[in-house]
C-alpha cells in the first residue's frame, strides 16, 4: 500500500510522477528527540486520507505517489546533506517531483542544493518558528540551527511564521524577507505580500511543522506558542503553487507521540494539500 492507501497501480516507480523520499535523521536535534520517527509516521497516517481535495476539485493521487526507500542516516550531518543531495538528484533527472520527509531539519540544506543545480533561479520559501541563522551551533556548521544559513549559501531565502531567534543571528538576517509571526497571525492580508518577495519564477518550500501553533502541532522538537493556524499555512502555499512555480518542497521536525496521533494525520494532510495545490496548476492548463 503506498502514501494515502493508494494501490499499485498509482504508487510503483515507473508509473508515479510524485516521489516521497523519507530521511530518518535525527542526530543534532537539542531538546524533544524522535525525529526521525517522523517520515513513518507520516506515511502511517496518510491512508487516513480522503483522496478527493476539495479545495482544487483533484484527486493529485492520480499523477502517481511512489515512496522511496529511506535514506540511510547513520552519518555526521555533513555527510548526511550530501547524501540527501545525491538522492534527490537521482529523483530529478529521472524527472520526478521530490517531496522531502525529515527528520530534522538539518536534511533540508541537501536537497535546497540539489534543486539548484537544476533552477535558472531558484528561491526558498521557511515556514518555520525558528530563524535557523546561527552559523554554527554545538560545533556544527550543520546542526538543524544552522539549516537556513546553509541554504542562504545556495539561494534567497524567505522566512514566515518565525518567533524565535537568537541575537547573533540578527547580522544574517535580511529583515525585509521576514514575517514574523506576531504581524501575521490572525491575518490573510500577507499572503501576497510574501509572494512579491520571491524574486525568482522557481520556488523551493520548506516546512518546518513548529511553524504550527503547539494546539494543533505539539508533536515537534522545540514547539513555541504563537504560531500559525491551518489556513494561515495552507492559504499561503495555495497562494505560493498559483503564482510560481513550486519545484519541490520537504515537511520536516515531526516528533510523534504514542498517545496522540493527531499532529502525524496534520503533517500527512498537509503534504497531500500542498500536492494538490500544485499539480491543480496542471490541471488547470489542460482544461484551457
Amino acid at each position: 500500500m503506498g502514501f494515502a492507501g493508494i494501490g499499485r497501480n498509482f504508487s510503483g516507480s515507473d508509473n508515479s510522477r510524485i516521489t516521497i523520499l523519507p530521511v530518518p535523521y535525527d542526530k543534532t536535534s537539542t531538546w524533544i528527540k524522535g525525529a526521525d520517527k517522523g517520515p513513518f509516521a507520516v506515511i502511517e497516517a496518510s491512508p487516513a486520507l480522503e483522496w478527493y481535495d476539495i479545495e482544487t476539485g483533484t484527486e493529485v493521487y492520480r499523477n502517481g505517489i511512489y515512496i522511496a526507500s529511506p535514506l540511510k542516516t547513520n552519518y555526521p550531518p555533513e555527510k548526511m546533506v550530501q547524501e540527501v543531495e545525491k538522492s534527490v538528484s537521482v529523483f530529478l533527472d529521472a524527472g520526478k517531483f521530490v517531496v522531502v520527509l525529515g527528520g530534522e531539519h538539518s536534511v533540508s540544506a541537501g536537497a535546497v542544493k540539489a534543486f539548484s543545480m537544476r533552477s535558472k533561479g531558484l528561491t526558498v520559501l521557511q515556514l518555520d518558528a525558528h530563524s535557523d541563522l546561527r552559523d554554527e551551533y554545538e560545533g556544527s556548521r550543520f546542526n538543524h540551527a544552522c539549516v537556513m544559513s546553509r541554504v542562504i549559501e545556495i539561494a534567497p531565502a524567505v522566512q514566515v511564521g518565525i518567533r524565535s531567534m537568537d541575537v547573533s543571528e540578527k547580522a544574517r538576517m535580511i529583515k525585509e524577507n521576514v514575517f514574523f509571526a506576531k504581524d501575521i497571525v490572525g491575518r490573510k492580508d500577507w499572503f501576497d505580500k510574501v509572494v512579491s518577495k520571491i524574486r525568482t519564477r522557481d520556488v523551493y518550500v520548506t516546512i518546518d511543522v513548529d511553524v504550527f501553533d503547539p494546539s494543533i502541532m505539539p508533536s515537534t522538537g522545540t514547539p513555541e506558542p504563537g504560531g500559525l493556524d491551518w489556513y494561515e499555512v495552507t492559504g499561503l502555499l495555495k497562494r505560493v503553487a498559483e503564482k510560481k512555480n513550486v519545484v519541490g518542497f520537504d515537511c520536516v521536525e515531526l516528533c510523534p507521540q504514542k498517545d496522540n496521533k493527531a499532529p502525524d494525520f496534520v503533517a500527512a494532510k498537509l503534504v497531500y494539500t500542498f500536492l494538490s495545490y500544485i499539480f491543480a496548476k496542471e490541471s488547470v492548463k489542460r482544461q484551457a
